[in-house]
């Protein structure tokens, strides 16, 4: 009986309900996946929607289409939905299809919770959204939400933010507790740590991760809302508090959480590259402890975002050679990337061009991370655009690049059909040149001194802005590009094999294509975990 055939007799008796209760009531991780995937992208478009009225403004200099303050409720917005809104449930969406597949597991551990992790999302970030429509408006006080910013000065509306941030730790924290139990638990029997696939490592790590991080964010937000509503003084000076005191805790929890959108980005791209390159990847238990190494460092470098609060010369000795130090494990992944590559023989279907331009990108964003690691440096960046023009090389030409390779490598194992390719490179290259245009004039602004967070500007700024806004506009339209694409490679008839890509490797491509609603009843065997843990082994 064919792996088809089997396939299609088991989802006869075993399949999903039909109709809108299947999404509702599922405990399937693949069902559960591809809501998070789409609830990301949703918020991806609503994100991007702000991110378009910060470039609008910024066109040209002047007030030109909305007050200072909305501007400022754009910006917070903007960053607050791309990070716990698109980015974080995307990779969780990626986690749940992909993680039992990859490790021969039928299902997550715990299923129910898995459901109720996804479905406490839209409700949060409706919370978060209806802000907009309180009394005195969304929050304005930057992603960061300082005190005494947000605390003292705020709109009442912040009182939601807080139980919107509140209900997103939730939800993160507990798909972290079951991927670690699906990952110690799940597991095929005969698949021990070291033969499990980078993504699935860097996922695992990842989840403890959360697990530290979250619960700071929820006592700084908790913290707030005391100081906002019950007369405490945590971060109020007149009442002996410490403003400063709320960046130490949020920055804590907030470096770990650029990790948390970094790693598991690299287990994406170490499948991807040696699938494209025909070699199995370079030096893989390195990487293993690459991604060991950043989690722990991630935890004690929080105050590099802090140069210029008035830190002690010892501490910021400290924490620029502590952030430098990340650079080492960092780098052994770029090498080992680069190393796959050498002598493969490539070729250049479309998520090895994701994966490729990650590998460049993400690298310039590291440079430039290890320019603004030097206190004295710092100074000079800090709060201009040169820090923004980072941060998005790591988070969009990094983390979103990452997701992008990903759904173009997975998608015709999801969806049992091929995408256009041509289509799909042409939204490559539009997208990898539009993000250029969009970005790296920031790190020229930022270096001739232009603030952040401002919705005005002088003079001397107005060409490299206009050249970002145009770029923007640009980048914001290949995501409509990208949408299309989906949808056609879902509604299209043009079928995938079950190994869809020639040389890739994995359990995830013993299965057939679209994968069946239930997969691995039966833990794949020894011979099997070993054939297909090839890429990641040199025989």
């Amino acid at each position: 009986m064919t792996t088809d055939v089997i396939a299609e007799d088991h989802n006869h008796h075993h399949g999903p309900e039909k109709g809108i209760m299947r999404w509702i009531k599922t405990t399937n991780h693949k069902d559960i996946g591809t809501l998070y995937l789409w609830f990301a992208f949703i918020m991806l478009l609503v994100g991007g929607a702000f991110a378009m009225v910060i470039r609008l403004e910024l066109l040209q200099p002047g007030i030109q289409l909305v007050n200072p303050d909305f501007f400022n409720q754009m910006t917070t917005m903007h960053g607050l939905i791309m990070v716990f809104g698109a980015v974080m449930p995307a990779f969780v969406g990626l986690a749940n299809w992909l993680i039992p597949i990859m490790i021969g597991a039928p299902d997550m551990a715990l299923p129910r919770m898995n459901n109720w992790s996804f479905w406490i999302l839209p409700f949060a970030g409706a919370i978060l959204l209806s802000t907009f429509f309180m009394e005195g408006g969304a929050p304005a006080f930057g992603w960061t939400f300082y005190a005494p910013l947000s605390t003292t000065f705020a709109p009442d509306s912040t009182d939601f933010f807080i139980f919107a941030i509140h209900l997103l730790g939730f939800s993160s924290i507990m798909g972290a507790i079951n991927i670690i139990a699906t990952v110690i638990n799940m597991r095929a029997p005969d698949m021990k740590f070291m033969d499990m696939p980078l993504f699935v490592w860097t996922w695992f790590i990842t989840s403890f991760l959360l697990i530290g991080a979250m619960p700071i964010l929820a006592g700084a937000v908790t913290m707030m809302l005391t100081d906002r509503n019950f007369g405490t003084a945590f971060f109020d000076a007149s009442g002996g508090g410490d403003p400063v005191m709320f960046q130490h805790i949020f920055w804590f929890f907030g470096h770990p959480e650029v990790y948390i959108m970094a790693l598991p980005a690299f287990g994406i791209i170490s499948h991807i590259l040696p699938t494209f390159s025909r070699k199995p990847l370079f030096g893989y238990s390195s990487m293993v402890y690459a991604v060991v190494a950043i989690a722990f460092l991630s935890y004690i470098v929080w105050a590099h975002h802090m140069f210029l609060t008035g830190m002690p010369v010892a501490g910021g000795l400290y924490f620029m050679y502590a952030t430098m130090l990340i650079a080492v494990p960092t780098g052994v992944k770029v090498f080992n990337w680069v190393a796959t590559m050498w002598k493969g023989t490539m070729t250049f279907e479309t998520p090895m061009l994701w994966a490729i331009s990650f590998v460049i990108l993400f690298t310039i964003g590291g440079l430039t991370g290890v320019m603004m690691a030097m206190t004295p440096l710092d100074v000079q960046y800090h709060d201009t655009y040169f820090i923004v023009a980072h941060f998005h090389y790591v988070l969009v030409t990094g983390s979103v690049w990452a997701i992008m390779a990903s759904v173009y490598y997975w998608l015709p194992k999801w969806t049992g059909n091929m995408y256009n390719e041509k289509l799909a490179n042409i939204h490559f290259w539009l997208a990898v040149v539009s993000v250029n245009v969009l970005f790296f004039p920031m790190h020229f602004l930022g270096l001739a001194g232009m603030p952040r967070r401002i919705p005005d500007y002088s003079l001397q700024f107005a060409d490299f802005n206009m050249i970002s806004s145009i770029g923007g506009f640009a980048f914001g339209l290949t995501f409509i590009l990208f949408l299309y694409i989906v949808i056609d490679c879902i509604k299209n008839n043009n079928k995938a094999t079950s190994r869809v890509w020639e040389g890739a490797k994995g359990l995830e491509w013993t299965i057939a294509s679209p994968a069946p609603y239930h997969s691995f009843e039966s833990p794949p065997s020894k011979e099997e975990i070993i054939k297909e843990s090839q890429h990641f082994h040199e025989k």
